[in-house]
């Protein structure tokens, strides 16, 4: 799905590939049990972003122009951020190590204490309505924000210029 939307020249059809990409990525986040991230995406990927990407595909012509020639400062910023990403990966611990730190200070405590401290079943709950609240609070000022800002840009009517008149001309 990415490669078509890097791939195809039309803007809309970009557009509602990119929409579909963004909906897969939630549907991926909801089998891994990633619930809140689900949410997220599904709201600001393939919800407003696609409204403000249809937005702005009124105002812009609906099919991009082939160039012919090679974008050498994307090429390198592409590089150069892809170098920096793979040194930073290098620096992670090891996945799935039962030595990690997030398996030696944070999950046992989340196991021992979830059910006693909120008395929910389900501890991903009771972990994202308690000990995560204010992240996910601030996930919920962030969904509600991006609405606000969808909302205020698409009700203001833009206004055209007269061509060929000016102000003062009677």
């Amino acid at each position: 799905m990415a490669i078509a939307v890097v791939q195809v020249r039309d803007l809309f059809s970009a557009a509602m590939l990119f929409s579909i990409y963004s909906l897969l990525s939630a549907g991926l986040f909801v089998v891994l049990d990633a619930g809140d991230v689900a949410l997220t995406e599904a709201a600001v990927g393939a919800g407003i972003s696609t409204i403000l990407i249809l937005a702005v595909l009124t105002l812009a012509p609906r099919y991009e122009k082939r160039i012919d020639r090679i974008n050498w400062p994307a090429i390198g910023v592409v590089l150069v951020t892809g170098a920096c990403l793979v040194w930073a990966v290098s620096d992670l611990p090891t996945f799935g190590q039962p030595d990690n730190p997030v398996h030696t200070h944070v999950a046992p405590y989340y196991i021992e204490h979830a059910y006693k401290d909120f008395g929910v079943p389900n501890m991903v709950a009771a972990i994202l309505a308690s000990y995560r609240s204010i992240d996910t609070f601030g996930e919920v000022i962030v969904i509600f924000t991006a609405g606000l800002a969808v909302f205020s840009l698409l009700s203001v009517r833009p206004t055209r210029r007269k061509s060929g008149k000016t102000e003062n001309a009677e």
